[in-house]
C-alpha cells in the first residue's frame, strides 16, 4: 500500500494534486525551487501565489531539495514541459528505486526531442513503472474539492490500478486505460485548441464559432492520435473531448486566456507578460505542428494557431483562411 507520495512542481496543479493525495491519507512532499513558496506552505499551510485562500493539509511538506522526494514510492511529474528534462535529470542524480511509480501530470511535449512526457520519463528511468494522469481537471476546482474525474493510463494494468486506488476519493474519481499515448496526447493538444477558442472569444464571436472549433479540433486530435498509434475511442473520453470542452470554455483556462488576449489585439509577448503561470498551449502549438508535419496528418486549426503564435498572423485572418478552405465531407 502506498503511504507517501512526492509531487514535482509547486504550481497550482501540483499543489491541487497534493491536496488530493493528502486527503487520501498519504504523506506528501511538494517539491519546487522557490523558497518563499516552501516557507509559506510549511508555516502557514498556504500557497497564496498559485491557490490563494486555499488551506493545505499539515501533511503536505514543501521542499526545495530534490533528495527529499527520492524515497517516495509514488512520484508525480507536474512541472512545465520546458523544464521537465532538467528536473528529471536532478531526480535521476538523487537516485530512486526501480520500484518507484512515476506518473506524469504535465500536459506538454519535451521541446528538445518532441517526446511526450511518458516517453521522457522512460528515457530517464527505463526500469521504473510509468503512468499518465489526464482529464478535465482545473487546479482551482480540484483544490476546492469540486467533483473531478480523470483517467490513469499505463501499459501495466497493475500499475494503473495502484495509481487509481490512490486517486479514489469521495470527490475525485479515476478510470484506467492502457492507451497511454492517446490519453497523454489529448491532454497536450487540447491546449492548442483552447488558445483558438480564446481567440474566438477575443474576436467577439459567438457560440456557433466556438462549438465548430471544438468539434473540428476533436477531429484533428483524433487523426493525429491514431497516426501515433492511439485508439480512436480514447478521444471520446475524459482525456479527449472531456478535457477539450473544459479547457475551451472555462474561465480557469490559462490557454483560453492567452487566446482571448490575442483575439483582442495583444501580441503574444504582451499576453505572456500578463500571465502569472505557464500556458502550455504556446509551446504545444509549435510541437504539435511539427509532429503533424512529420506524420503527414492534416491539422488546419493547429496550423493556423501556429501561424498566429509564431508568425504574427492576425487571428481574424487565420479564421478567415480556415473558413475559405476547399470544401470537403465532414468525415474526411
Amino acid at each position: 500500500m502506498i503511504t507517501k507520495a512526492a509531487v514535482l512542481g509547486a504550481g497550482s496543479w501540483g499543489t491541487a494534486l497534493s491536496i488530493a493525495l493528502a486527503d487520501r491519507g498519504l504523506d506528501v512532499v511538494l517539491y519546487g525551487n522557490e523558497t518563499s513558496i516552501r516557507d509559506e506552505v510549511n508555516s502557514a499551510h498556504r500557497n497564496s501565489r498559485y491557490l490563494p485562500e486555499i488551506d493545505l493539509s499539515p501533511g503536505i511538506l514543501a521542499s526545495t531539495e530534490i533528495a527529499d522526494v527520492a524515497d517516495a514510492p509514488l512520484i508525480l511529474l507536474v512541472v512545465p514541459s520546458q523544464v521537465a528534462r532538467l528536473v528529471l535529470g536532478q531526480l535521476r542524480d538523487a537516485g530512486i528505486p526501480s520500484s518507484t511509480i512515476l506518473v506524469t501530470c504535465t500536459k506538454g511535449i519535451d521541446p528538445g526531442s518532441g517526446k511526450l512526457m511518458h516517453d521522457l520519463l522512460e528515457e530517464f528511468f527505463p526500469d521504473n513503472p510509468v503512468a499518465v494522469l489526464s482529464g478535465p481537471s482545473h487546479a482551482e476546482e480540484v483544490a476546492k474539492r469540486i467533483p473531478t474525474l480523470v483517467t490513469i493510463g499505463s501499459s501495466d494494468p497493475d500499475i494503473a490500478t495502484q495509481v487509481q486506488a490512490v486517486f479514489t476519493l469521495p470527490w475525485f474519481r479515476a478510470y484506467t486505460s492502457s492507451d497511454v499515448v492517446g490519453i497523454e496526447l489529448g491532454g497536450v493538444v487540447k491546449n492548442v485548441f483552447a488558445i483558438a477558442a480564446g481567440c474566438i472569444d477575443g474576436l467577439g464571436l459567438g457560440d456557433n464559432a466556438k462549438a465548430a472549433m471544438v468539434t473540428r479540433g476533436l477531429a484533428e486530435m483524433t487523426r493525429l492520435g491514431v497516426a501515433m498509434g492511439a485508439k480512436e475511442e480514447t478521444f471520446r473520453g475524459l482525456s479527449g473531448i472531456g478535457d477539450l470542452i473544459v479547457t475551451c470554455y472555462s474561465v480557469h483556462s490559462r490557454n483560453n486566456r492567452v487566446g482571448r488576449m490575442l483575439g483582442s489585439g495583444m501580441t503574444l509577448d504582451e499576453a505572456i507578460a500578463a500571465m502569472s503561470q505557464v500556458a502550455e498551449g504556446v509551446p504545444n502549438a509549435k510541437n504539435a505542428h511539427e509532429l503533424a508535419r512529420k506524420l503527414g496528418v492534416r491539422t488546419p486549426i493547429i496550423d493556423q494557431a501556429y501561424e498566429v503564435l509564431f508568425h504574427g498572423k492576425p487571428p481574424a485572418a487565420a479564421l478567415r483562411e480556415l473558413l475559405e478552405r476547399e470544401t470537403r465531407p465532414e468525415a474526411d
